[in-house]
């Protein structure tokens, strides 16, 4: 026999062995989505979690059954419109740039891929958020991150959190929006998880009060668009410019909300 026909041989044996470990894998993986699920009622609230695409399914679900802590938060009420709401949350680096322009917190995000961005509280906490599944007034997220401070070591882990808002009235028929989280944290340091109930209260309270704080913080930035909406535009509008598009949007949202108590007028422009 030839050198070559035993070099097509041992191609072909190594294909077909490639070809069965991708079809083993293949439906493993699906077997595996298939047997994964998260259960729909977290905290009071149910959530569509049939919706959520089954790959992610079996990546939440640990992290929900085997979570190091649990924290639920809210409802909290943000002065802002649900147009306005939604679009803060669709675009978290504009948030982020239009907070710490208005000085109300050190926020910073940047986009990492459609749905996926990178932020940084400023506080020792940072990571990545994935929005996994939204509705109209249901949102999933996934977060990977880090929190580092004088009372705790460098700390990794991942998080779960589901979100409900609400819209509703309030006096003078001002629009708000009513949120709730319900976060699963699973720390990845085995140690560390092993001595929750020693750590149980205090990464429950960083957790609580990082969530907490997100929250009340964007209520404040709604105050401030109601209360002064030409201040808050000026900021936005001074350089470093932020997306003309972000400027743009905010400009006809605050010229045509009615909740505002100085409505920009509509001939006002900004450079």
């Amino acid at each position: 026999m030839s050198s070559a026909w035993w070099f097509s041989r041992r191609h072909i044996v190594g294909i077909v062995i490639a070809g069965l470990g991708v079809g083993l894998l293949f439906s493993s993986e699906q077997g595996r989505a298939e047997s994964c699920s998260l259960v729909r009622d977290h905290a009071g609230l149910t959530f569509p979690v049939e919706r959520v695409d089954p790959a992610w399914t079996c990546r939440l679900q640990p992290i929900v059954q085997g979570h190091t802590t649990e924290s639920k938060i809210g409802p909290i009420r943000a002065a802002l419109s649900e147009s306005m709401y939604q679009h803060l949350l669709d675009h978290p680096p504009f948030t982020a740039a239009l907070i710490r322009r208005l000085h109300l917190g050190r926020y910073e995000s940047e986009v990492r891929g459609p749905g996926r961005f990178w932020g940084d509280d400023g506080e020792g906490t940072k990571g990545i958020v994935q929005l996994v599944y939204e509705d109209l007034d249901s949102r999933i997220y996934y977060l990977e991150g880090s929190h580092e401070s004088r009372l705790l070591p460098h700390v990794t882990g991942k998080a779960v959190i589901f979100l409900r808002t609400g819209v509703v009235r309030e006096p003078h028929s001002h629009e708000a929006i009513d949120s709730t989280l319900v976060a699963y944290t699973k720390l990845d340091n085995w140690f560390l998880a092993g001595v929750v109930s020693f750590l149980h209260p205090l990464v429950a309270k960083i957790v609580t009060s990082r969530l907490q704080k997100g929250v009340e913080t964007v209520n404040r930035l709604g105050v401030a668009m109601r209360q002064d909406p030409q201040w808050v535009l000026s900021e936005a509008a001074k350089p470093p410019s932020l997306p003309e598009g972000q400027v743009v949007f905010l400009k006809n949202a605050l010229s045509t909300d009615p909740d505002t108590d100085k409505a920009l007028p509509h001939h006002r422009s900004f450079p």
